[in-house]
């Protein structure tokens, strides 16, 4: 096979990354393999614990792209043996809750659905690491352990942490980084790709590689799939690490997260996309460019430097049209564009149900009557009738269809079916009378 040069693949490689460890040997395995004729084997591993991909979890998968693009053997380890271990990686106890492997398996299989948007599947070598550790009796996991020191498990900068604290560190936790490790050397990995917390994990892959009494355990339980692996002198090539930057959530301060609620999953409706992406905060753009589009950065630069409304409208049309198709992308632009800067209604207004206490006040016709506090905070458009109060005072309360705005926060509304209601510039609902 005819590879790009190797400094076309280095540039393309670099782009959006914040290291490679060690960097000097990335050049020599590209020339290597365009030497040989042998692709290089990129490693992606993902523990299953949620079902949702959201676009950070794309940034090394689309890495993961560019190296199939390159002509290089993508390989994803599906962790469903790691995932009902837990990843330590960033946190400060123990993770209590544990899956079972059913529910594991019902998300891998939906986040390889997911995942097959970034990626070719239909060329990525796809493993779970089940299929080797499942395998692997008492004797065979004692071998594997008896490689691995406790003073190195504690140079992990979560267990070295957890350890001044006096938090717990349970024995299982322990066997995490040394599983991902073995992974790769089951599967002959070159490159393994991830975020900079998982540096240790990546790092003992590269001692384990180097170990023939680790080398010829793999070898046992190597799937058929994988190729022959070349070991030299019993022992393996050993992988490097390309490490992402990690992506920021749309509140432009935390790691992007659905526990946090400042994600972007790229099976969400496309017009809910464009209107997180218009939500960013204006110094978090070019990362957005750079990590989740192909854009040229100089092009990146001059798109920043016109109106940064344009500019998120632009990001959003090419990251939207990676999962959907450009003109479902831009529809969802002109779609944002006339619901929220020019206030037209939405084509999807939400139906709220109004629990009305038993007491509650009625007119002649028996149509309830209810105060704007009350009215906005059971339509759940406040969170409280104190935030309910500070709309009002703010400008921001609306009724009916020709959205009249409330001005006084003792007015008493006669609530109708179908009543229009809005709180602000984003939040809008339809009454409805149970």
């Amino acid at each position: 096979m005819t590879f790009p040069s190797v400094d076309e693949q280095l540039s393309i490689i670099r782009r959006g990354v914040e290291s490679i460890v060690p960097e000097e040997e990335l050049a020599k395995k590209l020339t290597e393999s365009a030497k040989t004729g042998r692709p290089l084997r990129i490693k992606y591993g993902i523990d299953p614990t949620a079902a949702d991909v959201h676009l950070g979890h794309t940034v090394p998968l689309r890495k993961m792209r560019q190296f199939q693009e390159l002509g290089h053997q993508a390989v994803i380890i599906i962790g469903n043996y790691t995932a009902m271990v837990g990843d330590p990686s960033g946190r400060d106890e123990a993770r209590s809750k544990k899956l079972t492997e059913e529910q594991v398996e019902e998300n891998a299989r939906y986040y390889l659905s997911q995942v097959g948007k970034v990626i070719d599947l239909d060329s990525a070598e796809v493993h779970r690491n089940g299929d080797w550790f499942c395998k692997m009796d008492f004797a065979a996991m004692l071998a594997l352990c008896g490689r691995v020191t406790i003073a190195q498990l504690l140079t992990r900068d979560d267990f070295s942490k957890r350890m001044k604290a006096e938090t717990p560190i349970f024995l299982h936790e322990c066997l995490y980084p040394i599983m991902q490790a073995f992974d790769s050397v089951v599967i002959d990995a070159d490159v393994e790709l991830g975020g900079t917390e998982q540096l240790y994990s990546f790092m003992l892959a590269r001692d384990l590689q180097k170990d023939s009494g680790v080398c010829e355990l793999a070898q046992k339980f190597r799937p058929a799939s994988v190729p022959e692996v070349d070991i030299k002198k019993g022992i393996q090539r050993q992988q490097l690490s390309v490490m992402s930057p990690i992506l920021v959530g749309t509140d432009g301060k935390r790691r992007m997260g659905k526990s946090l609620g400042n994600y972007i999953g790229i099976s969400e409706d496309a017009y809910e996309m464009m209107k997180k992406f218009m939500q960013i905060p204006d110094d978090v753009l070019r990362t957005y460019f750079e990590l989740l589009t192909n854009i040229d950065i100089v092009e990146v630069d001059s798109i920043l430097s016109g109106h940064l409304k344009e500019a998120k409208k632009s990001l959003a049309v090419q990251v939207i049209s990676q999962y959907y198709d450009l003109p479902i992308a831009e529809q969802s632009a002109i779609r944002w564009e006339n619901e929220i800067p020019k206030g037209n209604l939405p084509e999807d207004i939400p139906e709220v149900t109004l629990d009305l206490p038993a007491d509650v006040e009625r007119d002649d016709t028996g149509a309830p009557v209810l105060g704007v506090l009350d009215l906005f905070f059971l339509a759940k458009l406040r969170n409280s009738k104190g935030e309910v109060r500070r709309l009002v005072q703010e400008g921001g309360a609306y009724i009916g269809d020709d959205l009249r705005r409330v001005e006084d926060v003792s007015e008493r509304i006669t609530v109708e079916d179908n009543l229009l209601l809005k709180a602000g510039k984003k939040k809008i609902a339809r009454v409805r009378l149970s």
